[in-house]
């Protein structure tokens, strides 16, 4: 939901994000401790109650529940490692596949026009959750939200985690069966 009054700032209705800022359902546990570590946790799930787009034998893909952008997702190997230094062989394999897979899925279903993918290493380097390593793969557009501010005649289309979800991990399945990935 916008607001627009002239040149100001527009004013951008994203209570999911306040959520995460208060501390909603961030886990509680000690993240250092796979049985109460959210990326341990997760492929227990249900696809639908994970979020999960896709498993593989070596990582999954999971949509991050306080996406910047719609469509915003994670590689998480299954294994319980801190830093991309500790993946190795098949793991690297794995991580590097969907990575593409993740893109070419993004892009089929949104035509994202490029990407910001990244890892924050360690507590330092940003993780909020440093001790079980993932990858952010988040769309991009020209003119978005570029993260934070709003500026001009910005309107932001909101999407529900599930659908979204439903679409990408529809179109995964499909561009795999079609050899697209």
């Amino acid at each position: 939901m916008s607001e627009h009054h002239g040149t100001e700032f527009e004013r951008l209705w994203t209570p999911y994000r306040m959520a995460y800022i208060l501390g909603e359902n961030k886990p509680t546990g000690n993240p250092d401790d796979p049985q109460e570590c959210p990326f341990c946790t997760i492929p227990k799930l249900s696809d639908e109650d994970g979020l999960i787009i896709a498993r593989g034998e070596q990582v999954y893909a999971v949509l991050n529940l306080y996406p910047y952008n719609a469509g915003h997702l994670m590689l998480v190997p299954y294994r319980h490692v801190p830093e991309y230094t500790d993946i190795k062989g098949a793991e690297v394999s794995e991580f590097s596949d969907f990575t593409q897979r993740a893109m070419r899925t993004i892009r089929a279903v949104s035509g994202a026009h490029g990407f910001n993918i990244g890892m924050n290493q360690g507590a330092v380097g940003g993780a909020g959750i440093a001790a079980h390593l993932h990858q952010h793969v988040v769309p991009r557009w020209g003119g978005d939200t570029n993260f934070m501010p709003v500026i001009g005649m910005t309107r932001v289309l909101p999407q529900l985690l599930a659908d979204t979800r439903a679409l990408l991990a529809e179109e995964w399945i499909n561009q795999e069966a079609s050899g697209g990935l």
